[in-house]
């Protein structure tokens, strides 16, 4: 048997809480007058639509991750060294080889396993779920990363994305626990059919059908929302607050409506951030 690691059992009763936490963003602003500058937009025109004001853009993937890793290991009160698994969620990795999340392990001195994970809109989500599955496997502490630099795949002269997208990264620390594991329900889901309403092709640009993608967008939020809400045994009437995918405010408002929670309960920053893809609630 080759050398390596003690072969570990999955232990379903490990539960996991978030123990530290943490953010970047781009270091530029980027406003919707400055946009207007460019083409034919407007503040009033954007918000109206989206909700967003401004967004933040520059940055590397790898840079944006380890900053925000390092804000949540300083919450975590947790060093570099105790880190058993790296999971870092994007879609804008700085290389093809070797994976953004090699980089940053190398960057933060982790002495630990690390992957890249792409999932689009729901790469955090996957992420956590995965960092969670492997506490149940015997791992103490899951540092699980979501970073993405949009605006090195966002077409400038073209309106109907390049109001939306920002640059940015959130962290978690996630550490196994004795305690009613802190992930109650989730789904994990695709539809690999509706590539053609948003994609971006390798060294090309987001191309996105507005429209389909808000129609889906709203079907596919709540459908899952409701899914994890059951699968955690609770009502939306339970639900204290909600952190949606930071998609649109209007999406956000339907999804809302739809659950039957009320708006105030939701939590956005996007009017601050623009949209960072896969980076719902940090």
């Amino acid at each position: 048997m080759a050398q390596g690691h003690e072969i570990m059992t999955v232990n379903t009763s490990n539960g996991g809480q978030i123990t530290g936490w943490g953010i970047a963003l781009g270091n530029d602003l980027v406003t919707n007058h400055d946009l207007a500058s460019r083409m034919d937009t407007s503040d009033e025109w954007i918000k109206e639509r989206t909700g967003i004001s401004e967004r933040r853009v520059g940055g590397t993937t790898a840079g944006l991750a380890v900053q925000a890793a390092k804000d949540a290991l300083k919450v975590a009160d947790c060093s570099p060294e105790e880190i058993d698994l790296l999971v870092l969620a994007t879609t804008t990795p700085d290389d093809q080889i070797p994976a953004t999340s090699a980089m940053v392990q190398h960057l933060l001195g982790l002495k630990c396993g690390a992957m890249d994970l792409n999932a689009a809109c729901s790469g955090f989500v996957y992420s956590l779920v995965t960092g969670f599955g492997m506490l149940a496997l015997g791992n103490k502490r899951v540092l699980v990363i979501g970073s993405e630099t949009l605006s090195r795949v966002t077409d400038w002269e073209d309106r109907s994305t390049a109001i939306l997208f920002g640059d940015g990264a959130g962290a978690f620390v996630i550490e196994a626990s004795n305690t009613k594991n802190a992930l109650l329900g989730w789904e994990l889901s695709c539809d690999g059919s509706l590539r053609d309403i948003l994609h971006a092709e390798i060294g090309g640009t987001i191309v996105m059908s507005g429209q389909e993608v808000f129609r889906k967008a709203v079907i596919a939020m709540t459908e899952s929302a409701l899914t994890s809400i059951e699968n955690a045994g609770l009502t939306p009437e339970d639900i204290a607050f909600v952190i949606p995918h930071q998609a649109n405010i209007r999406i956000i408002e339907s999804a809302m409506k739809r659950l039957n929670i009320p708006m105030e309960k939701s939590v956005s920053v996007l009017h601050k951030t623009g949209i960072r893809l896969l980076l719902p609630s940090l």
